[in-house]
């Protein structure tokens, strides 16, 4: 019976420990509470206990719900502060210190928001001009849920100084200052993103189940990680082998390792340096194979050589035709001894099989180092290894899978959304659709999808304004096709919603870099949203956008708006770069153009009568020059609809 008493006490202490008056995470020191709007505060008490709470001059009531949730509202105040927040119950009595009323802008999206200030241009210099006490930070840390979470785990407003500013949003920074230079308001950034993600880990499943696309996938949704996994396996073979039902035994992948084993249908990694998890092999820990053919001179054959093959410091196995040559572990560069005659005249069959880093331990599966750490050599005679391997991860072998981004749809929202509504703010700030790309098509629906899904949360038609995909990649022709440029035009698309704006980033980008560090002109053109269609300055908020085409006389002109003073090449020479034609053929030329008053003629030398136009349809367009005197680019554009590279390809 003592026993009995003494159980119920612990349970009784345990609910009252929990029972304690708390408020949501973001209630914290140094918070910036949204102006002109009404301004929610909550929380938990014991339930049914009464809650007071109050801000300013202001003072508020409610009462927790049978889970222990309260709210209160408080009417709409200016800019101003620092204010005090306090609340009060039998439960407990809290206070919060420091906090400004001005201008709270979410900001999300994948890597380039989540990009930070100490890792754009000029950061010694930026550091210096950081004073800025009336802007704050917020960061939301990765989290993947199952099911829509109240609060936050963690985070704390962080007031920006040159101390504390490196590890701002650098767009969401740079943005941020310019509104306060030019409004003098405080400004807090609340800053929820995460690099790699998709679209469809953002929108809630409630969401997902009004679109006809994404309904199926929503209404099979599993309910606990355990079946999450198995899911993601299955796809995972089904990506890599052909079909889901097939499941390689221990006996199946030791095949791998016999001399004229054909892996030609395994996943190309190209350049096998970096995490697989960024190859086609999400979240996958287990063990792996790589494998590749190598050309072996013949005096290089009879020769020792010496195998380079990069930092992997998990067990290896080497097999070279069949043979095993190495087994262990090393730290550093792997710089593999291989015997005299080991290797045959003509073409070899290398198959290596390791495990996942121990230094990194989160890096998982793949190879570190640099290009110049893959080769085989023999003295002077050098065969480069830094592009050609195939990928296979064991299926035989134990693994499992990192509950990340993107094994599932609608848990980013979950966790990193849904515990910030209904928190008062101006709007969204969105920079994402890399990782969407190869479903440009889709994005025409699920970015809209996204927008709206928000704000019905939010109760609330905040304004949204998102940075078009800068340049990256190659330079393609309209005859390839790019994903990029149809991702773009989605981006461009969804600007028929109200309250919308982009940010157009073509110039600004890196062919060779998918993360461009020059931020500052990213959060100058998505505050150039803000001040015209949020705070009415008068500035043009964006470069020229297509808006008509006329075809007469074997010539397209072009009608643009957003052309303020007038349109500019911008362009040593005066020419215009970046366009194409087409004709009845549906053969796309590069053509001529020239700014004709506030249009554009475009024309091809040649005579070919076109049909349609386009302009920087690339992956990476970074010649096209088209700007307005305000300095602005034009976004890229076609006039056709004729069928991309990504119809039909869905989130699945």
């Amino acid at each position: 019976m003592k026993r009995c008493v003494s159980v119920l006490l612990l349970l009784a202490l345990h609910s009252a420990a929990f029972a304690q008056l708390k408020l949501a995470r973001l209630f914290s020191d140094h918070v910036v509470l949204q102006r002109q709007k009404p301004i929610p505060v909550w929380g938990w008490a014991a339930p049914n206990e009464n809650v007071k709470v109050s801000l300013s001059n202001q003072s508020q009531s409610a009462k927790a719900d049978a889970s222990g949730k309260w709210m209160v509202k408080f009417t709409p105040m200016e800019a101003g502060g620092p204010y005090q927040l306090n609340a009060t119950a039998k439960s407990g009595n809290l206070t919060v210190n420091d906090i400004l009323v001005g201008e709270v802008w979410l900001c999300s999206g994948q890597s380039n928001m989540e990009w930070r200030v100490a890792q754009a241009n000029n950061y010694i210099q930026e550091k210096q001009n950081a004073d800025y006490p009336k802007i704050r930070h917020f960061f939301v840390d990765h989290e993947v849920m199952m099911t829509p979470q109240a609060d936050l785990k963690s985070g704390e407003w962080k007031v920006c100084s040159s101390e504390t500013v490196g590890n701002f949003t650098a767009v969401g920074f740079f943005f941020a200052r310019e509104l306060y230079q030019k409004l003098n308001i405080p400004v807090g950034l609340l800053h929820s993103s995460w690099g790699g993600s998709q679209i469809e880990g953002w929108i809630s499943k409630e969401a997902m189940l009004t679109d006809s696309e994404l309904k199926s996938y929503a209404q099979s949704l599993p309910d606990n990680w355990a079946d999450a996994d198995k899911i993601h396996d299955a796809k995972t073979r089904k990506n890599l082998l052909g079909s889901e039902s097939i499941d390689p035994s221990a006996e199946d992948e030791k095949k791998y390792f016999e001399a004229n084993y054909d892996f030609s249908k395994w996943l190309s990694a190209g350049n096998p340096l970096g995490q697989w998890d960024w190859k086609g092999v999400w979240m996958f820990r287990g063990n792996g194979f790589m494998a590749r053919t190598i050309d072996m001179p013949a005096d290089m054959a009879s020769k020792e050589t010496t195998l380079g093959l990069g930092i992997q410091d998990a067990q290896n196995q080497i097999f070279i035709n069949g043979k095993l040559v190495y087994e262990g572990a090393e730290k550093g560069i792997r710089k593999i001894s291989i015997p005299a005659n080991t290797w045959k005249a003509g073409n070899n069959q290398l198959m290596i099989k390791f495990g996942g880093m121990v230094n990194p331990s989160w890096y998982g599966l793949g190879l570190m180092g640099s290009a110049d750490d893959l080769y085989v050599s023999a003295g002077t005679d050098k065969i480069s290894l830094a592009n050609g391997w195939k990928i296979m991860p064991s299926f035989a072998d134990k693994h499992e899978y990192v509950h990340s981004s993107n094994n599932l749809g609608t848990t980013i929202y979950n966790s990193m959304i849904a515990p910030l509504v209904p928190f008062a703010i101006r709007g969204a700030l969105w920079y994402q659709g890399e990782s969407n790309a190869g479903r440009a098509y889709q994005y025409r629906t699920s970015f809209p999808l996204m927008i709206n899904d928000w704000r019905k949360q939010w109760k609330d038609d905040f304004s949204f304004y998102f940075v078009q995909l800068s340049s990256y990649g190659d330079y393609q022709t309209s005859n390839q096709g790019s994903n990029w440029g149809e991702l773009r035009e989605a981006q461009t698309m969804t600007l028929s919603l109200p309250k919308t704006g982009m940010a157009v980033t073509t110039d600004v980008g890196n062919p060779k870099d998918i993360h461009p560090t020059n931020k500052q002109d990213v959060g100058h053109r998505l505050a150039i949203n803000a001040l015209k269609f949020d705070y009415n300055q008068d500035v043009l908020p964006s470069g020229p956008m297509y808006e008509s085409v006329k075809f007469e006389d074997g010539k397209a002109t072009l009608s643009f708006k957003y052309i303020g003073k007038g349109l500019m090449v911008k362009d040593k020479f005066g020419y215009l770069k970046g366009f194409e034609i087409a004709g009845e053929d549906k053969a796309f030329y590069y053509a001529k153009a020239d700014v004709i008053g506030d249009k554009v003629v475009v024309y091809h030398p040649k005579g070919v009568k076109p049909i349609a136009v386009r302009y920087a349809w690339a992956d990476a367009p970074d010649d096209a020059n088209l700007y307005n005197t305000d300095g602005l680019p034009a976004s890229p554009f076609r006039t056709d609809d004729w069928k991309g590279l990504t119809v039909g390809k869905k989130f699945e």
